[in-house]
């Protein structure tokens, strides 16, 4: 067999392998005027109540869930894999229902904001967040001249901190979370 059929019968059983694996999602329910019970994975109105909440199997690895996602959108805005897989444990630890307590979604951690601005429509749409939160990456790296560091200290504090002497901010939150992700980086 030649090199090409080989890796063509790889891609082929990864994919029936990814395609075989289960998915998990909590389930909503609300019981209506008429006393129709409806339910969801994905609620429509605020009637809606955690009916089941999701409990993902020790056995799964979260690191690996989204890499799809996160080689998609590695290739589309040439951004290093590594970086946003370093990103998301940083900011999530690829936890796509996390919601931090300033109100980030996801797991890029999208501020509202942030994310209508990017035409998101559900923050925590797995494929989604990442998208937009690579895009968002790519604009702070095209605006700090490709700076990893500072691109990721206005990823985590926001562009206008970073001030005319283009230095990360004396933030130790800031700091901190760079030194983070750029040790994550290293682990991908």
């Amino acid at each position: 067999m030649n090199r090409t059929a080989i890796v063509g019968y790889m891609v082929i059983q990864s994919l029936l392998l990814i395609e075989a694996l289960p998915t998990w999602g909590d389930i909503y329910r609300y019981v209506d005027e008429n006393g129709t019970i409806h339910f969801s994975n994905v609620p429509t109105n605020d009637k809606f109540e955690v009916y089941i909440r999701e409990v993902i199997p020790s056995w799964i690895d979260r690191s690996t869930q989204f890499d799809l996602h996160i080689a998609e959108a590695s290739k589309i805005y040439n951004i290093p894999f590594s970086l946003i897989k370093a990103v998301i444990k940083a900011e999530s630890d690829f936890d796509p229902s996390a919601v931090s307590s300033a109100g980030a979604c996801g797991l890029m951690q999208l501020m509202p904001e942030t994310a209508q601005g990017l035409g998101i429509k559900d923050p925590f749409d797995p494929k989604a967040n990442v998208m937009g939160g690579v895009r968002y990456l790519k604009e702070m790296l095209t605006r700090f001249n490709g700076s990893i560091p500072l691109a990721l200290a206005a990823y985590n504090a926001g562009p206008a901190r970073i001030g005319p002497r283009r230095e990360i901010p004396h933030i130790r939150e800031t700091r901190g979370y760079v030194r983070k992700v750029l040790n994550y980086m290293n682990r991908y």
